[in-house]
């Protein structure tokens, strides 16, 4: 393979190889030519063959679209062969995102080992249980061992500790064979602080407009073609090389483009190509802030071409409605009303007034709109790990609030995403945690993350004061790893057994149309005692008194329930899931 480089800025390029043969170790420097546009030609070099360049005598620097980063992110690249993995999964036919269930889990917590041939392990796991679609955090070359790998800086990697490219292909290869999809979450607006060097190579960012980690990536500048076709080529590789089924777009409300064309709306058109070719689905997931239906709209009428894009009011509206939390962006949630008008309209903030924000925020969703276009859910890494102890929901919620939370994800109208553990109330937390070599990088981190905390009502919250976690402390990552063999006994078994009843509700009703004849209604008779009506009927007692309801035949129960042909008694912290009428 020849190696090459974009480099429009440098007057010189010298690339630095080290090969090992045999006994034998190669290690020589060669000027490269420029050949078209400011990209930079080498020699042709065999796979496993490390590599750097010296821009203008500055440097060695690694590789912008660096497959392997081995010494870490300040040391040399490493080539890849992506074509020599035996792909075993030539009748995998793919999967759409909307609909699926996706199971969002970090990697380096996920299992002990932290690796992806261990997360590997437990796929056909996952599988049985009904999940859908594996949706893996940020993977990409990360300063240290330990992160969230939201500040990666070599988006064309995975990171050695977990497993490099080889673990990435075979993690793949095995959720297909175990009828998984997989989604990757890929950060294109913003570039981690250490070991970035891209600014070195050519105008991959801009001043133009600022984000909140600084400068914005260059995506309508002087330069931008190219910087386009870094992000667009990143996302195209992993669906062609790695087999990934989806991409999971970070925070693209940071995507800052005024150009004719959306950079998403081109991503999308060239995916849909690519998607054409290799006759399977491949989808994009937006993470947005705008509440806008705009970016699951086609190109072809203007939109930006989104497979679907989280839904962020669902999930505060959920989580105010059962904690009772009013700090921070909660305090605009809360409410029955406000719960029951997310599951029908998708967006609570659809055009209205946001106390939070000061400001109306969001546009309406239009009633045809396929409600699978949105994501939801009751946790994620951001609304777990960015809380000051990184308290799951499930060690502040009763187990009937826990079965309620699942119910509400799993039979709205939308596509439903678990966050790992939850599926049987793991009660561990799941902080922020880094491991930057950098030393003043890290502290600002832990003096950031300590301010960040001593606001927002978080002592009233936890009932006293609190002691953020210093996130370079290798205890805070270990806290933080999944303890699946430990969560036995009540309510982690009996809140497994009501997740395995809520999938095969699912699968069994809520078939595409269903909503459609059973549009979504959230009821709240009396406080804490609420219903769920749709393709299925949830009640939900989670007040600390009995309550009678009409004869009904459950389909599934969750805790103290007694029923007769002509009357169901629900104990406190109880549930029951109900067919929906015929005709």
């Amino acid at each position: 393979m020849q190696i090459e480089v974009w480099a429009p800025i440098a007057r010189s390029v010298v690339v630095h190889v080290v090969a090992q043969s045999g006994a034998e170790r190669y290690d020589y420097s060669a000027r490269m030519d420029l050949n078209r546009a400011g990209w930079w030609i080498g020699p042709d070099v065999a796979p496993a063959v490390d590599y750097s360049f010296s821009l203008d005598g500055e440097g060695p620097f690694p590789d912008p679209r660096s497959a392997s980063q081995p010494s870490g992110v300040h040391g040399p690249s490493r080539t890849f062969n992506a074509d020599a993995h035996p792909w075993a999964d030539a009748m995998w036919r793919g999967r759409d995102a909307r609909g699926s269930v996706f199971y969002e889990l970090h990697v380096g917590t996920f299992t002990e080992e932290g690796t992806l041939d261990a997360a590997a392990e437990r796929l056909e796991g996952l599988a049985s249980i009904g999940i859908e679609m594996v949706e893996l955090m940020p993977i990409t070359p990360f300063p240290g061992r330990h992160g969230w790998g939201y500040d990666g800086v070599s988006i064309f990697g995975v990171h050695e500790a977990l497993g490099g490219p080889e673990a990435l292909q075979r993690f793949v290869d095995r959720a297909h064979a175990a009828g998984l999809g997989v989604c990757l979450d890929v950060v294109y607006n913003h570039m981690g602080p250490s070991g970035n060097y891209l600014a070195k190579f050519g105008p991959y960012f801009t001043e133009a407009y600022e984000t909140p980690w600084g400068w914005a990536v260059n995506l309508d500048q002087d330069g931008s073609g190219e910087v386009r076709r870094y992000l667009a080529d990143n996302a195209l590789r992993w669906f062609e090389d790695f087999h990934i089924d989806a991409l999971r777009l970070d925070a693209v409300h940071e995507l800052h483009d005024h150009s004719p064309r959306h950079f998403l709306a081109q991503l999308s058109d060239e995916v849909a190509e690519l998607a054409n070719r290799l006759n399977r689905p491949l989808s994009l997931v937006a993470e947005s802030d705008l509440n806008d239906e705009r970016l699951v709209i086609p190109t072809r009428e203007g939109g930006r071409g989104m497979t679907a894009q989280w839904d962020d009011d669902v999930h505060h509206a959920l989580h105010a409605y059962l904690t009772g939390e009013r700090q921070g962006y909660y305090v605009d949630f809360g409410s029955a009303e406000c719960l029951d008008a997310t599951l029908r309209d998708v967006f609570w903030h659809d055009g209205t007034f946001s106390p939070f924000r000061g400001r109306e925020w969001g546009r309406p969703v239009s009633p045809k709109r396929d409600r699978r276009d949105f994501v939801v859910c009751a946790a994620n890494h951001d609304q777990v790990g960015n809380r000051a102890l990184g308290d799951r929901p499930s060690s502040r919620l009763s187990p009937g609030a826990q079965a309620a939370s699942l119910a509400l994800t799993l039979l709205s109208p939308f596509t439903p995403m678990i966050f790992m553990g939850e599926e049987y109330g793991e009660t561990r937390p799941w902080m922020y945690f880094t491991d930057f070599d950098d030393p003043a990088l890290a502290e600002a981190v832990r003096k950031g993350r300590t301010a960040e905390f001593s606001s927002h009502g978080w002592e009233e919250i936890y009932g006293g004061p609190i002691e953020v976690p210093n996130p370079q402390d290798p205890a805070t990552t270990r806290a933080s790893v999944l303890s699946p063999e430990t969560a036995v006994g009540f309510p982690h078994d009996e809140l497994r057994a009501w997740f395995a009843e809520l999938i095969a509700a699912r699968r069994l009703t809520l078939k595409r149309g269903a909503w459609a004849k059973h549009p979504a209604r959230f009821e709240e008779s009396a406080p804490r005692v609420l219903t769920l009506r749709g393709p299925v009927t949830l009640h939900a007692n989670l007040s600390d008194a009995p309550v009678d309801l009409p004869g009904v035949t459950p389909i599934a129960t969750f805790g103290d329930v007694a029923a007769t042909p002509s009357r169901v008694t629900l104990g406190p912290d109880s549930l029951i899931l109900v067919d929906a009428p015929k005709g």
